[in-house]
């Protein structure tokens, strides 16, 4: 998200005679373009539920899952990296439930969200596959490995899994000073987009109002009440992971900023002791690794892949 920022703002600038310009939009139809003239094509799987799934799938080679955060969707959370990664891997990156253009008739909770998943890699016929969550899309990610037989390796990004307690949820509270999570990450206007991207980047510019405004519009107006629901039941969902045996789970790698605000490193820490697991720190990052550091992460994700069991 933190290469839209910049871009929008660019163009806003350069726009800004214009009133009523769509610079969102134009952004979202510019990424579009880049995809597809990169070999990706877009795609729409109808879920058993009901619903849509949508993704995008580009590259040749082992299968990579990828896997966006919150208030993002595949293409604006991965752009650069799967960019990247599809000269070497065939990349699948979904939009989540409820993000992006896909939703479902099912519950809204992580259950929901991994089921919609595994009904996509077996609609593409892809039995064992790589996958590298963010944020939110990391949480979906330990969910996947709880079936190890289907997953070779995984990479989690600026996600604790199990490993975040209620008091941890006080503290990020505390620091982007709201009374809950739904408040910092399901903003209700402009001014919660403003502090939702202060907290998620280490350096976010200046973000004038009309173009916070369409962000919001573009990204975060849509499902609401089920994007509240996901963040309500991830408790539950926390101790569901925690029962997942850590002798089990396929191979790992953390990713983690050093100056992540929402999932402090100490969060990243913890859990890399907890799955025995190498964590790598980008310094002078923050939540965003993805958009702050796309070519860092793709030469990250290739070196844990490329290593020999």
């Amino acid at each position: 998200m933190k290469n839209l920022l910049k871009s929008v703002i660019l163009c806003g600038s350069l726009l800004t005679s214009l009133s009523g310009c769509e610079i969102v939009k134009w952004k979202g139809q510019y990424d579009t373009h880049s995809l597809k003239k990169q070999g990706f094509s877009e795609h729409s799987l109808l879920l058993k539920e009901g619903g849509t799934l949508n993704y995008w799938q580009g590259g040749q080679g082992e299968p990579l899952l990828l896997l966006h955060g919150f208030g993002g969707s595949a293409s604006a959370t991965w752009l650069a990296t799967m960019q990247e990664l599809s000269k070497h891997y065939y990349v699948i990156a979904p939009d989540l439930l409820w993000f992006g253009k896909s939703h479902s008739l099912g519950r809204s909770n992580l259950t929901t969200q991994t089921e919609a998943i595994w009904q996509l890699l077996d609609h593409l016929k892809v039995q064992r596959v790589n996958v590298a969550g963010i944020s939110y899309g990391g949480f979906v990610t330990y969910s996947l490995m709880a079936k190890p037989e289907r997953i070779n390796k995984a990479i989690i990004i600026a996600s604790p899994g199990p490993i975040f307690s209620d008091e941890h949820l006080a503290q990020l509270c505390q620091r982007a000073n709201v009374k809950n999570p739904e408040e910092l990450f399901v903003p209700q206007d402009k001014s919660g987009i403003k502090k939702l991207y202060d907290q998620v980047f280490i350096k976010s510019p200046y973000i004038p109002d009309f173009i916070a405004e369409q962000i919001y519009d573009g990204y975060f107006k849509d499902w609401q009440p089920e994007r509240e629901s996901l963040l309500n039941t991830l408790t539950a969902d926390r101790e569901r992971l925690g029962k997942i045996s850590t002798d089990t789970l396929p191979k790992t790698l953390l990713i983690w900023g050093e100056k992540d605000q929402i999932f402090p490193l100490e969060n990243g820490i913890a859990l890399s002791h907890y799955l025995q697991a190498p964590i790598v720190v980008f310094p002078e990052t923050a939540h965003g690794v993805t958009n702050e550091k796309p070519e860092l992460t793709a030469k990250t994700i290739e070196s844990f892949l490329s290593q020999v069991n």
